[in-house]
């Protein structure tokens, strides 16, 4: 006769949530994240400056880590250095600044990867030319949204924006989502995720230019469209690099949350959207 089945042991494994997230670290986190980033907005805005580098330092790191694990070698001293001068542009010079600096720092990547031989040189370029573009690039346009002198109130904007997207997806993903949005590329979002965040997003979108920047309703809900459509699209864009690669997350920095790209993933191009969007329909 065989044994009876013995009990599995406990574990001493976080709590998780229905969607597989470690949610009371994770609400934890982001309240810090949170609380740093307006702390910086309201005591002295350069030194949000500090924080965005310092944010576009180690993504790009993880990032390098990442992709090194599908044999492709990033030239990250030059991105690193020319990451740091990029944000450094975008402040004092503002766009021009940030697309000049841009092109240095290519030409830069370019020049470091010739030195280590022709064997896979458009491979290793190609994707430090992706992760150029895709962090100190965009994060750039998080210090443009900063510079003026109401650049708090339009970071604050943008970001409680981004992220009604992301809880209100999460949200009601959890609890009524049934029809896959993208299987291929994650399985976790649903249609009726991506509805909830096109709720949430247009709400935030119609209060925030309505009641903070006394502009029409109709600017609102554009700017929340753009912003929730915008979200999705970046964190599918990192999800396909993850199943591209074959790994979970970016990283293990951030309890509940992954990787600091992990987080990045929807702000940095929503960043470039709501500069456009916001200097169109509230001019600095």
């Amino acid at each position: 006769m065989a044994a009876p089945a013995q009990p599995e042991p406990a574990t001493a494994d976080a709590p998780k949530s229905r969607a597989g997230r470690n949610l009371p670290a994770a609400i934890g986190v982001a309240a810090v994240i949170a609380a740093v980033f307006i702390a910086s907005l309201f005591a002295y805005r350069p030194s949000f400056g500090f924080i965005v580098g310092a944010a576009v330092l180690y993504g790009t790191w993880e990032l390098r880590n990442a992709l090194a694990q599908a044999d492709v070698r990033v030239t990250v001293v030059p991105l690193w250095l020319g990451g740091v001068g990029l944000l450094l542009a975008a402040w004092f010079r503002g766009p021009e600044g940030l697309v000049v600096a841009a092109f240095v720092t290519l030409l830069g990547v370019l020049a470091w990867r010739v030195a280590d031989g022709a064997h896979g040189f458009l491979r290793d370029v190609s994707a430090s030319a992706f992760l150029l573009l895709y962090l100190p690039v965009l994060a750039g346009f998080a210090l443009l949204l900063a510079h003026p002198d109401d650049g708090a109130g339009r970071v604050l904007a943008f970001a409680a924006t981004v992220v009604c997207s992301d809880t209100g997806g999460y949200a009601t993903g959890v609890f009524f989502g049934k029809h896959p949005l993208a299987p291929v590329v994650s399985k976790a979002k649903t249609w009726e995720g991506f509805a909830g965040s096109v709720v949430w997003c247009s709400t935030c979108g119609i209060l925030l230019m309505t009641l903070c920047f006394h502009e029409a309703w109709w600017k609102g809900l554009l700017f929340g469209l753009a912003i929730v459509v915008t979200a999705t699209v970046g964190d599918l864009g990192e999800s396909m690099i993850k199943r591209d690669i074959g790994i979970k997350d970016m990283g293990t920095l951030l309890p509940g949350h992954g990787g600091v790209m992990d987080r990045l993933d929807s702000m940095l191009p929503c960043a470039a959207v709501a500069y456009l969007l916001l200097s169109a329909f509230h001019p600095a």
